[in-house]
């Protein structure tokens, strides 16, 4: 999505030179959300993106891996040789985690790629029992599809609660309940001691925190035993940014390439944008790294108007967004828009237990002294709320947290 939309972006702002776009994929680039629903459900064959990459002008060359930068010659390499460039976008996302000792182990899978929701799809026709090793945003999604598909699943994950990662306590022990409804096991406190055809071994002491729903699992000589006629393994990605190194590309604890506020590297002309690299906010002081669809949609429009700009010698522009995803799971909509990290006040709207939606808001003071500034909200099933709260939060707008708290009380008219 990050490069194509930098390429789209640039023929739309006006760039005549020559564009190349280089993937190691071997298909037509395509949009991910699809991969964890429509296409694991075999609702549709793929996801290609609607662009006609011909009548751009822009050199597609797909199936073609990189695998170093040389900044001094301005050069790519790739297997198929070196490929110069005046001005270079990295776009090349993040990659999956991948569970220590599971590798090369038969029946088990990651869902990241094309490829990876096709080699997932017989495993749900064939409605096998599965273990989804993780609760965050993935997890939860394909355990969604999987019930949808008829499969017995059940969930392991290390922290006490899922999306321990995401979210607050409070907000995520609503979420818990959405397992046990839809059918679904969920285990936390639980690590994976092995992994083994046809099953999944837990550590001895997994399994102490909380078990939602049905589950059908042993006691083994190493603990728990979970049947598993496939493992899917959704517990985190990191930026791809291995084939970077030693390029002089400066990178982050995290792995991502740290841009700056207007996404340029350490390197001239060389700019990153998407799920590889991390950038600035002011509105947040802090760096921000963010692996979801929105981030990969908007930040090319800033890079493309950087790179014109820089030739043309005119004044840069920042990138500071609003960070926004949101995920299908369980029946339910979730939206999030902000960054909610810092901020000190949480505010309910809505009660989870009533069946209906509902949101949580974070207000933060800010060094002004103006309290209750909105950072962040979390809806399920209440678009509104992100709707309004997402122009509340690029305002800097204030709350009246006592409104704020009415259901029935727009957003926009909370503002104190």
């Amino acid at each position: 999505m990050a490069g194509v939309q930098t390429a789209v972006a640039l023929r739309e702002q006006g760039f005549t030179g020559s564009l190349t776009l280089i993937g190691a994929e071997p298909h037509q680039p395509y949009d991910r959300p699809p991969l964890s629903k429509a296409v694991l459900l075999g609702n549709a064959e793929g996801s290609a993106l609607d662009v006609d990459f011909e009548g751009l002008g822009v050199g597609l060359h797909l199936g073609r891996e990189v695998s170093g930068l040389r900044p001094d010659a301005h050069e790519l390499d790739t297997e198929a040789g070196p490929v110069p460039y005046d001005t270079l976008v990295i776009a090349t996302g993040a990659e999956p985690l991948t569970l220590p000792g599971a590798e090369g182990v038969k029946g088990v899978h990651l869902l990241r790629t094309l490829d990876d929701a096709r080699r997932l799809r017989p495993v749900l026709e064939h409605k096998h029992d599965i273990v989804v090793v993780g609760a965050g945003w993935i997890g939860a999604e394909f355990a969604t599809a999987a019930r949808q598909a008829g499969c017995a699943v059940t969930v392991v994950e290390a922290a006490d609660r899922p999306l321990a990662g995401a979210l607050p306590a409070e907000v995520t022990a609503p979420m818990a309940e959405w397992y046990a409804e839809s059918g679904a096991s969920l285990i936390t406190g639980a690590r994976v001691a092995a992994v083994e055809p046809g099953a999944v071994v837990l550590a001895e002491s997994a399994g102490a925190g909380a078990e939602t729903g049905g589950g059908t699992d042993a006691v083994g000589a190493g603990g728990r035993r979970l049947t598993a006629g496939a493992v899917v393994v959704g517990i985190g990605a990191r930026p791809a940014t291995r084939w970077l190194a030693g390029s002089g590309v400066a990178l982050g604890a995290d792995g991502s390439v740290t841009a700056d506020e207007r996404l340029r590297t350490s390197l001239p002309d060389v700019y990153a944008v998407g799920d590889c690299a991390s950038f600035p906010s002011r509105r947040y002081g802090r760096r921000l790294l963010v692996h979801h669809w929105d981030n990969a949609l908007q930040g090319p429009r800033t890079v493309a108007a950087n790179v014109l700009r820089d030739m043309r010698g005119e004044p840069p522009l920042s990138y500071d967004p609003v960070p926004y995803f949101w995920s299908e799971q369980f029946g339910r909509f979730v939206q999030y828009a902000g960054h909610h990290e810092g901020a000190g006040t949480l505010v309910w709207r809505g009660d989870p237990a009533s069946g209906s939606g509902w949101s949580v808001l974070w207000l933060r003071s800010e060094d002004s002294g103006r309290h209750g500034v909105l950072a962040a909200v979390l809806a399920v099933g209440r678009p509104r709320d992100v709707t309004q709260g997402r122009r509340l939060i690029e305002a800097g707008a204030r709350l009246d947290p006592a409104r704020a708290a009415d259901p029935g009380v727009p957003l926009k008219a909370a503002v104190a």
